[in-house]
């Protein structure tokens, strides 16, 4: 029987996280799809901080704004916001640029890619092991 999911369950959006972050690396393992792996890689950080936050008690807020849910998780003093600044930073663009025309696109620098993943890789992990725990 099909599980219906919860958007204020913070298990659900990691569970999305993690399916998602699993294609992104199969992807960039072969170098394929730079700007989409980029794209879906900011969203995969922004369903890992809604789950955070959500867990934190945070009411959830439709927003695919990786500033705001950053400023939302440093209003709450989370000790993961400073780990979430730099991907936020280098990612937030790449959300619309990978998914619509009209943008500049950027070479592909395929080891960064790969370092990003690794960090989202450690902060879901992090984030996974609070929602076991709480």
């Amino acid at each position: 029987m099909p599980r219906k999911t919860d958007s204020n369950n913070p298990a659900d959006w990691l569970t999305f996280a993690g399916t998602e972050l699993q294609a992104v690396r199969m992807l960039t393992d072969k170098e394929f799809g730079y700007d989409m792996c980029r794209s879906k890689l900011a969203e995969v950080i922004e369903k890992v901080m809604k789950a955070e936050l959500i867990r934190s008690g945070w009411p959830l807020e439709k927003t695919h704004d990786l500033e705001k849910l950053l400023g939302e998780l440093a209003a709450r003093s989370s000790d993961l916001a400073r780990k979430f600044e730099p991907l936020c930073d280098e990612l937030t663009e790449a959300y619309f640029v990978g998914r619509y025309p009209g943008f500049d696109l950027e070479d592909p620098d395929w080891p960064k890619l790969r370092t990003q993943v690794e960090g989202v890789t450690q902060l879901l992990a992090t984030v996974e092991a609070r929602v076991r725990g709480s």
